[in-house]
């Protein structure tokens, strides 16, 4: 069906990538990853708390180390965290090493599905959530769309309908 290669998806915290990306590697029959997971296996704790005690920049490097490994495997599905793309070296790895798509949805959206997550150490600030996923959406949004070859629009759209889009770019 499928002339199998990695499948790498990115986007904004709450476009779906986790559960998206689960879902479609179980129809594909390849094996998924999600870079956060595979850190706080790794590490033993959680991102918030890695963000407490390295920082962003700490957390950015053993995001950067993880998606470097991740993307040599051959027949994956990856579901990045949100930030990967703003390092240049996982951009180039994701490109060169796989099919991107890039999960795209709408502020309103975004905001119904992360405001009640506490474990998003970004939104963890005083202002308002529209505020920082605005801001962050505005900065990482170019950088998504440079990176994809595909976007796939994930508000009001289902699992199943996200994945047979997903499936119909790769045929």
């Amino acid at each position: 069906m499928l002339n199998q290669k990695n499948i790498f998806l990115i986007g904004l915290m709450g476009t779906g990538k986790t559960t998206v990306g689960r879902q479609l590697a179980r129809k594909l029959k390849m094996e998924f990853y999600d870079s956060d997971r595979v850190i706080e296996e790794r590490t033993g704790v959680d991102i918030p708390l890695i963000f407490e005690k390295e920082g962003e920049d700490g957390f950015r490097a053993r995001e950067a180390a993880i998606i470097d490994e991740l993307t040599q495997k051959k027949n994956i599905v990856l579901a990045t965290g949100g930030g990967a793309i703003l390092n240049a070296e996982n951009r180039n790895h994701l490109v060169n090493r796989g099919t991107v798509f890039y999960l795209k949805s709408n502020l309103k959206t975004l905001v119904e599905r992360t405001s009640k997550d506490k474990n998003r150490p970004l939104l963890q600030t005083e202002e308002a959530i529209e505020t920082t996923l605005g801001r962050l959406l505005e900065q990482r949004g170019p950088l998504y769309e440079e990176t994809a070859d595909y976007i796939i629009e994930t508000a009001n759209n289902s699992i199943h309908s996200l994945i047979q889009a997903i499936i119909k770019q790769l045929k």
